[in-house]
């Protein structure tokens, strides 16, 4: 009798981690592996709270990072927050794997996202594979995997130059900000952990010979990226988008997000009254507040754009009411023009007919739901991997155009319309754009279907991770 197999996945606990890990994990119930999903604390509660009914398979295990009623940001030591993690979580694996194995269900293979090198060495000292989720593109792996073996010293000190430019092997030529924020000088200090954290990571990886990571991306989408490292088994999975994206049958299937119960406009009644592909989609995710100087400009480009647009701005979270002086200036034409709702289904909107385009931040779960929906793209990066992710869309993919902002890196209303109007418009640029996404669109929703690249990749993994250590 076969032992049947048991993931046990471990995910940092934020929402751009949690979305795809949920994912992947619900394709492994589906090929009858039991998993156990580790996360911290409130990130579950909020995950539990919301799920509904939980799928025969999965169980949880939390682990305290210090925050079990909800992190706040502000005045927290990084390090010392990610040590905490390390702590608690470390112990939370061990104990998961031990008492597995006492109940007749022992853990056959520990999964564990980025930002945490530790788990893959508490699945060593327990003797059990491990393999890497890797939630952002390939190619931003195999960028990381170059700055911290042998091109460091380039990129610090060049990093300046805005005519600058750098080549890594197998990958597109990058400009400075083409290349993930960590690596820069610039990078926000509260963030100073994450570029020693992806170091540690592949020092940790490059302890294995040929360790597998498993890559939210597929085949035909990143082929060059994919077979970069040598040294590195990457293995395309994704897209690990809800299944609503690659089939529309369920669109009550969303992100698990506290927002998501926050009351809004009838956004879909909205969307009906709409002609087909005229609504410029305005979102930028969880995390980003942009400042008021570069709100005012992108309501000012919408008005001047002169086409129907549906903008998420987000409710602050911390209860505070919005002060006067907060409020766009233009507030009451954006509300004769578009809707403004501080929280969306994004699946149901990408897959609306009335949809044109998408101005998006390029978190890579945003820049794949796209992908996968065959929408245009107007890439407004800001940070971590969305800079490389905006390169891959206008340059590579051709599913979109970047902004370009000013010299003081404000994004003007004149540079939005052009964007806007280049994607939508019916000019040669904008038809080409429209079809490279559709075409996208059908290569992601093949590789995801049974027998395509993605399902027979994850299949072969866990075949193999079932044979132990």
């Amino acid at each position: 009798m076969v032992e049947q197999r048991h993931v046990l996945l471990v995910t940092f606990p934020a929402q751009g981690h949690i979305n795809p890990s949920l994912q992947f994990a619900k394709r492994l119930l589906r090929m009858d592996v039991q998993v156990t999903f580790a996360t911290s604390v409130f990130a579950l509660s909020r995950m539990t709270k919301f799920s509904g009914s939980i799928p025969k398979g999965l169980s949880f295990a939390p682990f305290s990072d210090g925050y079990d009623d909800g992190f706040q940001p502000k005045g927290v030591d990084p390090t010392e927050y990610m040590s905490g993690i390390e702590k608690q979580g470390s112990n939370t694996l061990r104990n998961v794997i031990n008492t597995s194995a006492d109940q007749g269900r022992p853990v056959t293979c520990l999964v564990y996202t980025l930002l945490l090198p530790w788990a893959a060495t508490a699945a060593h000292e327990c003797h059990i594979p491990s393999a890497l989720l890797w939630i952002q593109p390939a190619t931003v792996m195999d960028i990381y995997y170059y700055y911290f073996h042998g091109y460091e010293d380039d990129v610090k000190n060049n990093s300046s130059d805005p005519t600058w430019s750098i080549q890594f092997p197998g990958l597109p030529s990058m400009k400075t900000t083409d290349l993930p924020s960590f690596m820069l000088p610039s990078s926000d200090a509260i963030y100073s952990f994450a570029l020693p954290t992806f170091k540690r990571q592949l020092e940790t990886l490059d302890e294995e010979e040929k360790p597998k990571v498993l890559v939210n991306t597929f085949d035909a989408l990143e082929p060059q990226a994919l077979k970069a490292i040598e040294s590195y088994n990457l293995i395309a999975i994704g897209p690990l988008t809800p299944s609503a994206f690659l089939d529309g049958k369920d669109p009550s299937e969303t992100s698990f997000s506290g927002d998501l119960f926050q009351k809004s406009k009838d956004y879909k009644a909205w969307l009906n009254s709409r002609p087909i592909a005229s609504v410029v989609y305005v979102s930028f995710g969880s995390l980003l507040r942009l400042p008021k100087k570069q709100m005012e400009e992108i309501a000012s480009g919408l008005l001047k754009s002169g086409r129907p647009f549906l903008w998420v701005i987000r409710a602050k979270e911390d209860g505070e009411e919005e002060k006067e002086e907060d409020r766009l200036s233009c507030m009451e034409e954006l509300e004769e023009k578009g809707m403004i709702v501080p929280w969306c289904s994004q699946i149901e909107v990408l897959t609306h007919p009335s949809l044109g385009c998408f101005v998006t931040h390029c978190g890579w779960n945003s820049t794949l739901e796209s992908l996968v929906c065959g929408v245009p793209m107007i890439a407004f990066p800001h940070w971590t991997d969305q800079g490389t992710n905006a390169k891959l869309i206008e340059d590579v993919w051709e599913t979109g155009v970047r902004v370009i902002p000013n010299e003081d890196g404000t994004v003007e209303s004149d540079e939005i319309k052009r964007c806007i109007e280049t994607v939508m418009d019916d000019g040669a640029k904008g038809i080409e754009l429209r079809r490279n996404a559709m075409n996208w669109k059908e290569l992601a929703r093949e590789a995801m279907q049974e027998g395509g690249s993605s399902d027979k990749n994850l299949k072969a993994f866990v075949e193999d991770a079932g044979k132990g250590y």
